[in-house]
C-alpha cells in the first residue's frame, strides 16, 4: 500500500499533522494503537507556562524569544508559532471542536482538583479566567452523584472556599445513573456520559438539581455530558437556568474523548486512512533513508510512502522506552537523548523538574530524525517523542505537539 505520508501515532501530534497534510492534499494513513493522551485531557492545550529556569511566563510568544535550540520551539521560531496560533483554532472549528485562548497571553482553567492551572487554549464548553483569585461568583453548587470517584467534591469544594466563594456539596441521585452501581467499574465518566445521551435524562437531572440551586451563583458539575456530540451539554446549559462549570473528571475524561473522535472522524473525512488498534513494529531502511514500515496486523505486507512522520509519544505510550542503563526508540533505531548516569533521571523531590521528562529523540532543526549521528532524509518526528523540552515543568506539552506538527507538514506541503 503506498501514500503520501504514513503517520505513527494517532494522538494529539499525529492527527494535527494529518489533518493539515489532507487539507493540502496529501494522501495519509495513520498507524494508531489505540487510546491517546488525549482521553485523559482536562480540556486545555498548554503552550509555555514556565521557562527551563522556573521563571513564569504570562505571555508565551514574548517568552519564546529565551528559548534555545534543541527546544522545539526554538527551532519552530516564534513568527511561525505566531501563525499556529491564529490558524490552529480555525483549523479545530472545522473538526467541529471550539477553543478560546491566544498566545499572546496565558489565561486560567480549572483542573480535575478545583485548582487552576495556567493555559494556552481551552475548550470553549468550560469556564475560562484572566486572574486565578479572580472567580465572577459569591455561590456555588457543587454537584457529583453517589459512588462517582472520579470527582473529589472535598478538593474542590475546598479550593473554592480559598478563593471566597462560599460552595455547596449537593449528591444527586438518579435511578439511571444508580444501575451503573452494581459494578464499581462501570461508575466511570463514560458510562455517565452514555446515559446522558437522552435529553429525558437530563430532564430528571435538572428536575432534582433545580431545587437545589435557588440562591446559587453557578453550578459545579463534573464533565460528564457529550461523549460523541457536544449537545447534551448544550442542552443542559440552556435549560438550566444558571451558569454553568463543568469540571473535567480524573481520566477517563470526557471531553478529551470527544476531542478525539471528533478528530480522528475529521481526519478520515478529509480521504485519511486510519489503522486504529496496529502498530508499526519495524521499518525497511536503506542508504538514510526509510523505504517501508511493516505493522502487526498487516504482517509481511509493505506499507510505503513517500514520507514517514513519527508521533508514538513518549514514555507514556511507549514511542520511548527505558531499559536500566539506557532509553531507546523501539521502531527506527533512531538516537534517543538521554543522561548515561542513571542517578541523574530523576530528583527525589517528586515536585522538583525531572530530567528524564527532557529525554526524546534527537532531530535536526527541520525535525528530520537522526540515526547514528545521521539525519534519515525522509522521516521527521513530531510531538513529545521530541527531546529538548520537559513537558510537565514548562507547561508546553499540548503545544509542542501541535507546533511541531503543523511545522513539519507545511514543510512537507511546500516541498511538494
Amino acid at each position: 500500500m503506498k501514500f503520501d505520508t504514513i503517520i505513527i501515532g494517532g494522538g494529539l501530534a499525529g492527527l494535527v499533522c494529518g489533518i493539515r497534510l489532507q487539507e493540502g492534499g496529501h494522501k495519509c494513513a495513520m498507524v494508531s494503537t489505540g487510546q491517546s493522551a488525549l482521553h485523559f485531557s482536562s480540556g486545555s492545550f498548554d503552550l509555555l507556562a514556565t521557562l527551563p529556569d522556573g521563571t513564569p511566563v504570562e505571555h508565551p510568544l514574548e517568552a519564546m524569544s529565551r528559548l534555545e535550540s534543541p527546544h522545539p520551539y526554538a527551532r519552530i521560531g516564534a513568527d511561525n508559532i505566531a501563525r499556529y496560533d491564529r490558524e490552529f483554532p480555525e483549523m479545530m472549528k472545522r473538526a467541529g471542536i471550539g477553543l478560546t485562548g491566544s498566545a499572546t497571553r496565558n489565561h486560567y482553567h480549572f483542573t480535575p482538583m478545583g485548582t487552576m492551572k495556567k493555559t494556552w487554549l481551552t475548550l470553549d464548553e468550560f469556564v475560562t479566567f484572566d486572574e486565578p483569585s479572580r472567580l465572577p461568583w459569591h455561590r456555588v453548587v457543587l454537584v457529583n452523584f453517589p459512588g462517582f470517584l472520579d470527582f473529589y467534591t472535598k478538593f474542590i469544594a475546598d479550593e473554592f472556599e480559598k478563593a471566597g466563594v462560599s460552595c455547596t456539596p449537593v449528591q444527586v441521585t438518579l435511578p439511571f445513573i444508580e444501575k451503573l452501581r452494581s459494578n464499581p467499574t462501570e461508575m466511570r465518566s463514560a458510562n455517565i456520559a452514555r446515559t446522558f445521551d437522552s435529553t429525558g435524562h437530563i430532564d430528571e437531572l435538572l428536575r432534582e438539581l433545580k431545587p437545589h440551586c435557588g440562591e446559587a451563583d453557578a453550578v459545579v458539575m463534573p464533565a460528564v455530558f457529550g461523549l460523541s456530540s457536544p449537545a447534551p451539554l448544550e442542552y443542559l446549559k440552556e435549560q438550566l437556568g444558571k451558569p454553568l462549570c463543568p469540571l473535567a473528571t480524573m481520566p477517563p475524561s470526557v471531553p478529551g474523548i470527544r476531542m478525539q473522535q471528533q478528530l480522528t472522524k475529521h481526519f478520515v473525512h478529509l480521504g485519511g486512512t486510519f489503522m486504529l488498534g496496529d502498530t508499526v513494529d519495524r521499518a525497511d531502511i536503506e542508504n538514510n533513508e526509510v523505504k517501508a514500515v511493516y505493522t502487526t496486523n498487516h504482517a509481511d505486507i509493505r506499507l510505503t510512502a513517500d514520507h514517514y512522520i513519527l508521533a508514538t509519544g513518549s514514555f507514556f505510550s511507549r514511542g520511548i522506552i527505558a531499559r536500566p542503563d539506557s532509553v531507546y526508540e523501539p521502531i527506527f533505531d533512531l538516537d534517543v537523548f538521554y543522561d548515561t548516569d542513571r542517578s541523574k533521571w530523576y530528583d527525589a523531590d517528586v515536585f522538583a523538574p525531572q530530567r528524564y521528562m527532557t529525554f526524546g529523540v534527537m532531530t535536526t532543526d527541520s525535525f528530520r530524525a537522526l540515526r547514528k549521528g545521521v539525519e534519515l532524509t525522509n522521516l521527521h518526528a513530531v510531538g513529545s517523542v521530541l527531546s529538548g523540552h520537559n513537558a510537565l515543568h514548562e507547561g508546553c506539552g499540548g503545544g509542542v505537539s501541535i507546533m511541531s506538527a503543523l511545522h513539519v507538514a507545511d514543510s512537507l506541503l511546500n516541498d511538494k
